[in-house]
């Protein structure tokens, strides 16, 4: 039997959602903790605040999540961003910030998010990495309540949460905006889930689409609802006679495509079913309302057909209105940085798309490379941007340039492109012509998205200060954009050392409790190994069923990423209706060719180490 291993004490720089109150591991004694190490740029770690509203829901006189912030980005560490984070994506528990990742080392977490559960005695009694632990978490809940019962070491009540004072603004963390004919703005309001119609100055309010509660009924519009919908997309007249409806929301946490009938006001469902895609990449064009989207955060009608930003699986979809179909148009589901034909790029988290004047190019916001992108004669390129963990606010030629988690992206007429380079708090530039960088705005709070009125001003979703902005008249002149070199940022994973030649690459699988593998419609685990550069393989990179890799690793070169996606799938055990589930993960490991390195790297695919 293996050693209890004792939770270490909650330290951190403040808690949010305690009514000022610090808590201590004292003060959880006789409940069931989630602790989530999180943060707030990852859209696996708001997955998993999806995944675990039903549980507080459920176990909520048992049950006390804690959220550990703990952040990549520099802009992450602002306890004010934090505090409008915690806020904008409804967390409704504890949250503690942790700016130097002290909590982080302490429970040993690896990855976002990470969760570690808590018994009511104090004990660490399982960890887990990624997404998609609803299900084992719920199992292993009732599990806890069933022995510290019988011990006696189970205490029933409210937890430690206390409700903020809510706010009153027109809007409340916007994410996208479209002008409409005749000059009228359309604005994904967030966090109050919903959408709302403003006149041309941008500030008066026509009317509101949607209830404003979480949820995603369709009907009219003060009935239909979402959940914190985000890119909003015109459809050519032609198609939305066909089509029945003049618009598409992305719908992002619902995972849903909706229509919206802008006369009527009346919204309904067109593409999704309303849970989160877990499945294998493929080249088929599928019934839209049948297959599974993650979390679509932006739309643009490129290539005769919507083009959807799918941040939650670092993929590009395309949409047809007309034959109602959509599937897989850009990247392989590797979250990183890699140009080339569309079916073999990688990208991270795309969140932000626009078309060139001529429509030839798609630009696109690649939030997590913190880089401008681009698809155009079926290629994927990259005008700035270095990769996953190299950001800042540096200005000039774009080869060096950097950017810091880009949310929006608008083309001008002039061929020029902004971006709305939103933990930078400004709006930046990207010449094609000079392939300079420079800045047009700064001091902006967290800038999502830009739009071009019919007089050719340029309005700002100002998210986090809750409005929208309009650029000075001047600001896009060459007089009126500033050349900043501002702070260069990489953030340092420490690689794995591995020795050249032959390396064992291990995922480790445990099924969730109640589980077990199973192979009804085919092999049940998946294996997909690649590497950046390419050449540190010289063997093994390819697709197996087997989660056991022999690689064969380059001695001359000295480092560089494993990328490596398994998934597994299982069903429940004696069980008359049984579920199938499907587990799945990517991950990007550093690794250091060296001397008396690894001759086995180990990854764990479910991370249930209880």
């Amino acid at each position: 039997m293996s050693a209890r291993v004792r939770a270490p004490e909650l330290r951190g720089r403040a808690w949010l959602n305690t009514g000022g109150r610090s808590l201590q591991l004292a003060d959880l004694r006789g409940r069931i903790a989630i602790l989530d190490f999180w943060t707030f740029c990852c859209i696996n770690c708001l997955h998993v605040l999806d995944e675990l509203r039903p549980l507080e829901e459920k176990y909520a006189d048992v049950l006390v999540v804690i959220g550990v912030h703990s952040p990549k980005f520099e802009h992450e560490k602002d306890a004010a961003a934090l505090a409008a984070a915690v806020e904008r994506y409804g967390v409704h528990h504890p949250v503690l910030d942790d700016p130097e990742l002290d909590m982080w080392q302490q429970y040993a977490a690896k990855a976002w998010p990470t969760l570690a559960v808590v018994d009511p005695e104090g004990y660490v009694v399982a960890t887990m990495a990624g997404e998609g632990h609803a299900e084992g978490l719920a199992r292993l809940i009732d599990d806890l309540i069933a022995t510290h019962e019988v011990k006696g070491t189970l205490h029933r009540g409210d937890g430690p949460y206390v409700p903020p004072a809510e706010p009153e603004t027109t809007l409340r963390f916007p994410g996208k905006a479209v002008v409409l004919d005749g000059g009228n703005l359309l604005v994904s309001d967030s966090a109050r889930h919903s959408l709302v119609e403003l006149a041309p100055d941008g500030e008066q309010v026509l009317r509101r689409i949607g209830s404003g509660a979480r949820g995603r009924a369709d009907g009219p519009a003060g009935t239909a609802s979402f959940a914190e919908p985000q890119g909003i997309c015109l459809l050519p007249a032609h198609t939305a006679e066909i089509a029945g409806y003049d618009l598409l929301v992305a719908d992002t946490v619902n995972h849903l495509l909706r229509g919206l009938r802008l006369a009527t006001g009346e919204v309904v469902t067109v593409a999704g079913t309303g849970r989160q895609w877990r499945g294998t990449v493929d080249d088929h064009s599928h019934d839209a309302l049948s297959v599974d989207l993650s979390s679509p955060w932006d739309l643009a009608w490129y290539d005769d057909r919507v083009v959807v930003a799918m941040a939650g699986i670092h993929q590009l979809w395309w949409f047809d209105p007309v034959k109602r179909t959509a599937g897989v148009y850009a990247g392989t589901t590797v979250e990183a940085l890699r140009d080339g034909p569309l079916t073999e790029a990688w990208l991270a988290q795309p969140s932000g798309l626009s078309v060139s004047a001529d429509g030839s190019r798609l630009w696109i916001a690649d939030s997590e490379t913190s880089a401008l992108r681009y698809v155009q004669n079926g290629v994927m390129g990259t005008a700035v941007g270095q990769g996953l963990f190299d950001f800042g606010h540096v200005d000039g030629p774009a080869g060096r340039a950097l950017l810091q988690h880009p949310l929006g992206v608008l083309a001008l007429p002039d061929d020029s492109v902004l971006v709305a380079d939103t933990y930078n708090g400004a709006v930046r530039r990207f010449d094609p012509a000079t392939g300079q960088v420079t800045t047009v705005a700064d001091g902006l709070a967290e800038p999502s998205d830009l739009v071009l009125t019919a007089e050719g001003g340029v309005l700002v979703v100002e998210s986090a200060a809750h409005r929208l902005t309009r650029l000075a008249p001047g600001a896009l002149s060459a007089a009126g954009a500033n050349t900043v070199d501002g702070p260069r940022h990489r953030l340092e994973r420490r690689p794995t050392d591995v020795a050249a030649g032959e390396v064992v690459l291990d995922v480790v699988f445990t099924p969730a409790p109640g589980q077990k593998l199973d192979d009804t419609y085919g092999p049940s685990t998946r294996l997909v190994v690649s590497a950046s550069p390419p050449d540190l393989l010289l063997e093994g990179a390819g697709t197996s069923t087997d989660l056991s890799r022999r690689l064969v690793v380059n001695g001359a070169v000295a480092q560089g990423v494993l990328q490596v996606t398994a998934q597994a799938a299982t069903c429940d055990v004696d069980v008359e209706h049984a579920a199938c589930h499907l587990t799945r993960q990517d991950w990007g490991v550093p690794v250091r060719v060296v001397e008396g390195g690894a001759a086995r790297v180990p990854l764990v695919l479910r991370g249930m180490d209880v």
